[in-house]
């Protein structure tokens, strides 16, 4: 047997259904309970600026008539560069953009290349939102009224907020909980290490340890943790936001990278694993353990950590 496991060592838990149920209901009211205490006062302020910059790209462009004329001074303004984007609608993400232009959006390759500016403009422009904007519909493109100019802008504001909020609260909650499983490690005796690639066993953390984000495998982990009897345990911290986002956050990744560091490492070394909070479906769990993913819990890390302890004996 190879050095990095000890004999007996204990497999991770596989829940029931009826504990698996228990724990969704749980990670549910946690989840219902942030949400409603999220301040109002966040969306505004993103409200606020996303309405300054659209109202600044009116004026600059003569309510967008004029949009390809400044096109490599407006796409060397990141903020004015956020308000193009959401003109297409639906919105064009940053990468999506530099892949369609054949492009790039830095300022200094924008101003050393007038040509690839415009081309950034007119892919814009052909997913240009003609409900928001429909003075500029092709072929009859005329004044915006004031109703329209105010509605436009009105819209893609709320748009932008929305979007950025979302994404803030993502990141927020993701190392919240990453922070939280770092912590309850601390606390069993466990010492963090600096972070490292992981293409073998011999490169993981000791027993007794664990590092920040790093490649295992070639495959992103957030905490790999040495576990005490020589395994290694990547853990996954998935946040969701409801049943239809969970197979994209735990089977489309998670449990695809359970298979995968399985497959490389070897069944009997590595203990794929997954620390979950807000709503997820009982199909998409089930599917996920199937698959050899460990699942923990964000509200209850309490479990998590005695089997940890029990891999010591």
């Amino acid at each position: 047997m190879s050095a990095r496991r000890k004999e007996e060592a204990p497999e991770p838990p596989r829940w029931d259904e009826a504990r698996l149920t228990a724990d969704l209901e749980a990670a549910r009211a946690d989840f219902r309970t942030a949400r409603m205490k999220e301040p109002l006062e966040a969306y505004l302020e993103e409200f606020e600026n996303a309405r300054d910059a659209f109202d600044e790209l009116m004026e600059e462009t003569v309510d967008l008539t004029r949009l390809a004329d400044k096109a490599a001074e407006l796409l060397t303004d990141p903020k004015k560069v956020d308000a193009i984007r959401y003109l297409a609608g639906p919105p064009i993400s940053a990468d999506d953009l530099k892949t369609l232009a054949e492009a790039s959006l830095a300022p200094k390759r924008i101003e050393a290349d007038p040509e690839m500016a415009q081309r950034i403009i007119q892919t814009v422009l052909l997913g240009l939102d003609r409900r928001r904007f429909p003075w500029l519909e092709p072929g009859n493109i005329r004044d915006a009224t004031e109703t329209e100019r105010a509605s436009a802008v009105l819209a893609s504001s709320a748009l932008v907020a929305t979007q950025r909020l979302a994404t803030a609260r993502r990141h927020e909650e993701k190392t919240k909980q990453e922070d939280m499983v770092k912590q309850a490690l601390k606390e069993i005796g466990f010492v963090e290490v600096p972070t490292r690639e992981i293409q073998t066993l011999a490169d993981a953390p000791n027993p007794g340890e664990f590092c920040g984000e790093c490649l295992v495998a070639g495959r992103k982990a957030d905490i790999p943790v040495g576990l005490w009897d020589n395994r290694l345990m990547p853990v996954e911290c998935k946040v969701s936001n409801s049943e239809t986002n969970s197979i994209k956050r735990l089977n489309n990744d998670a449990a695809v990278k359970a298979v995968e560091w399985t497959k490389a490492l070897g069944q009997a070394q590595v203990v794929p694993t997954a620390v979950l909070s807000g709503v997820y479906s009982l199909k998409s769990l089930t599917y996920a353990q199937e698959r050899g993913l460990a699942l923990f819990w964000a509200h209850d890390l309490s479990r998590m950590m005695e089997w940890i302890q029990a891999t010591k004996a």
